[in-house]
C-alpha cells in the first residue's frame, strides 16, 4: 500500500491533449441529431398524454415524433390512414421546424472543429475530418429514425430520405465548420472558377473577394425584407378574416389539448405562409391546388380546401384590386435596401474630417449590383422549393409557389429597382470628393522625391534625350522629380489612382508595364546646369 505506484494524472493529460479525430466528431453528429428527435419526441408525448382522448399508445406518439423530425429535414411522408386506402404524399415542411436541425448541426460543426479552443490544448480538427464524423453520426440516427417510423402511419418516402437527409445534414455540418474556421471566403469563390476568365476579369476584377462580399450581403438583406415584408402581409390578411380564421380554428378541435397542438401547427408554418406572401408581393403567387392560382391579378384558391387559419387568411376569390396591388411595395422595398447596402460598400470613407472615396466605379456598381439580383433569385427560389409541396392527390398535389417562376421575379425586381438605387446613393455620398484630376494630382504630390515602378528600373541608363556624359548629381535631380504633366496625361486612368503607400487600395496601378517598349518611354526632363555655388563670407561671424 505504501509502494509509489504511477499516478494518472500524466495519462490524463496524455488522453486530453490528444487531438480528438474522427470519434469525437461522430459522438458530436449523434448527438445533434438524439437532441432533435428528443425534443420533437417530448412535445409529441406531451400532447399524447395530455389529450383526452388518445387514438394510440405510447408507440404510435413515438412514431409520429420521428416522422415529424423526418419531415422537419424536407424528407417527403406518406399517409396510410386514409378511408380510401389510399397512400397520400404530405410534402410542405415547416420551416421552423427546419431551423432546430439546421442550428442543432451548426453548432456541432463548430464544437467538432474545435478552432477556438485554448491555444495551450489539442489542436483543432481538421476540416474534413469534423464535417465528415458530424454528417456520418447524423445520418446513422437519421437512418434508424426512419426504419423504426417506415411501419407507422406516417411513413417516410426512400427517395426523398436519401436525397433531404443528407443534403441538409451537409449543409448545417459545413456551416458550422467554416464559421470555426473565421468563414473565409475560398469556398464562395469556387463558384466563380466556372465563369470564363476573360468575364471574371471584367466583371470581378482583382478584388473579386470583396465584391462577392457585398453581393451576398445585399442579397440577403433583400430577402429578409422580402420574407419579412410576407410576413406582415399575412398578419394583415388574418386580420382583415379574422372571422374566417376564427371559425375554422374552432372547427378543427374541440379539446383546448387539440387546439393548442393547432397553434403550435400555425406558428411553425407561418415562415412557410410569409414566402407564399413574398412570391405573391413579387407577382407569381402561389398555388392552392393544381390549377388553382392566387395573384395580384385573380386569386383562384381550389373550392375544397381543409379549415386551417392560414388557409382563411387567402384574398377572396375574384380579380385583384387595388388593395391587392399594393403589395408591390414590398419588393420595391427590397430592391431599395440592395441598392443602399451595394452604395454603401461602392464609397470608402476614410474618417472625419477627410472626403469620402470611391471604391468601386459605376460600371463595377452596376455589375455588383447584378449579382445581388442573381444571388437573391437563387435564395428565394430555394425558399420556395422547401416552403411548398403536396398534401394529397389530384387537387392537392400542388401547393405553394414555384420556384421557377418565384426566383426570376425576385431577381427582376432587385436589379431593376438595385441598380438606379445603388448609383444614386453612391453619387450622394461621394458629395464632397474631390474631381478625379486632384485626386491623381495629390497622389503624385505624395509621391514626390520616390521612384517610379518604371523610372526605378531605368535609373542610371541614357536615355534618348540625355546626355551621356552628365554627372552623378544631375542624374540624381531628374530622378527625384516626377513624371511630366505630358506623360500624366496621356497614361492617366479614368480612375482615381491611389498612391501605394495606401494599404486599403485593392488594384495597384503601374504606369509602365514590366518590359517598357521603346516608343512607351516616358520622356526625360531636359538635363539642368549645376548650381552655382555661393561666395563666401567676406567677414562677420558665420
Amino acid at each position: 500500500m505504501t509502494a509509489r505506484r504511477p499516478s494518472l494524472a500524466p495519462l490524463s493529460a496524455r488522453l486530453r491533449d490528444r487531438p480528438p479525430g474522427l470519434s469525437a466528431s461522430l459522438l458530436d453528429g449523434v448527438v445533434a441529431a438524439g437532441l432533435g428527435l428528443g425534443t420533437l419526441a417530448v412535445l409529441v408525448l406531451g400532447l399524447w398524454i395530455s389529450s383526452p382522448y388518445p387514438d394510440s399508445g405510447p408507440d404510435g406518439a413515438l412514431h409520429v415524433a420521428a416522422a415529424l423530425w423526418l419531415l422537419a429535414h424536407g424528407v417527403e411522408l406518406v399517409r396510410t390512414d386514409t378511408l380510401s386506402g389510399a397512400h397520400l404524399p404530405v410534402g410542405v415542411t415547416p420551416l421552423l421546424l427546419l431551423a432546430l436541425p439546421g442550428w442543432l448541426l451548426y453548432r456541432a460543426g463548430r464544437y467538432a472543429t474545435d478552432a477556438a479552443a485554448d491555444p495551450d490544448g489539442p489542436p483543432p480538427v481538421p476540416v474534413r475530418t469534423a464535417w465528415l464524423g458530424v454528417v456520418l453520426g447524423y445520418l446513422a440516427v437519421g437512418t434508424a429514425a426512419a426504419l423504426y417510423c417506415s411501419g407507422g402511419e406516417l411513413r417516410p418516402s426512400w427517395f426523398w430520405l436519401t436525397v433531404s437527409l443528407p443534403l441538409v445534414a451537409a449543409a448545417g455540418a459545413g456551416a458550422g465548420v467554416w464559421s470555426a474556421h473565421g468563414c473565409p471566403p475560398e469556398p464562395l469563390l469556387v463558384v466563380l472558377r466556372a465563369v470564363p476568365g476573360p468575364v471574371r476579369r471584367v466583371a470581378f476584377g482583382a478584388d473579386a473577394r470583396a465584391r462577392v462580399d457585398a453581393a451576398v450581403r445585399a442579397s440577403g438583406a433583400a430577402t429578409a425584407v422580402l420574407v419579412g415584408g410576407g410576413a406582415l402581409l399575412v398578419a394583415a390578411s388574418t386580420v382583415w378574416h379574422g372571422g374566417a380564421a376564427r371559425a375554422s380554428f374552432l372547427q378543427l378541435t374541440e379539446g383546448w389539448t387539440g387546439r393548442f397542438a393547432v397553434l403550435l401547427l400555425g406558428l411553425t408554418l407561418v415562415p412557410n405562409a410569409s414566402v407564399w406572401a413574398a412570391s405573391y408581393a413579387l407577382g407569381p403567387g402561389f398555388v392552392l391546388g393544381a390549377g388553382h392560382p392566387v395573384h395580384p391579378f385573380v386569386s383562384d384558391p381550389a373550392p375544397l380546401l381543409p379549415p386551417f387559419p392560414l388557409l382563411a387568411a387567402v384574398p377572396d376569390a375574384g380579380p385583384g384590386t387595388r388593395l391587392n396591388w399594393a403589395a408591390a411595395l414590398v419588393p420595391v422595398a427590397a430592391g431599395a435596401v440592395a441598392g443602399w447596402f451595394v452604395a454603401r460598400s461602392a464609397v470608402r470613407r476614410p474618417g472625419r474630417g477627410k472626403p469620402p472615396r470611391a471604391r468601386w466605379s459605376m460600371t463595377r456598381t452596376t455589375g455588383v449590383t447584378l449579382l445581388t439580383a442573381t444571388v437573391c433569385a437563387l435564395l428565394l427560389a430555394l425558399l420556395a422549393v422547401l416552403s411548398g409541396g403536396p398534401l394529397g392527390n389530384a387537387a392537392l398535389a400542388d401547393f405553394g409557389p414555384l420556384w421557377w417562376q418565384t426566383g426570376p421575379a425576385a431577381g427582376v425586381w432587385t436589379a431593376l429597382l438595385g441598380m438606379p438605387t445603388a448609383l444614386v446613393v453612391r453619387a450622394w455620398r461621394l458629395r464632397g470628393a474631390e474631381p478625379p484630376a486632384q485626386q491623381h494630382d495629390a497622389g503624385r504630390a505624395r509621391d514626390a522625391g520616390k521612384p517610379g515602378p518604371g523610372r526605378a528600373r531605368d535609373a542610371g541608363k541614357p536615355g534618348p534625350g540625355k546626355a551621356k556624359d552628365a554627372g552623378k548629381g544631375e542624374e540624381k535631380a531628374t530622378n527625384q522629380d516626377g513624371p511630366s504633366d505630358e506623360a500624366v496625361d496621356l497614361f492617366a486612368p479614368s480612375e482615381p489612382v491611389p498612391g501605394p503607400t495606401d494599404p486599403t487600395d485593392e488594384e495597384p496601378y503601374d504606369i509602365l508595364p514590366a518590359e517598357a517598349p521603346p516608343w512607351l518611354t516616358l520622356p526625360e526632363a531636359p538635363p539642368e546646369a549645376p548650381p552655382k555655388p555661393l561666395d563666401p563670407p567676406t567677414g562677420g561671424t558665420p
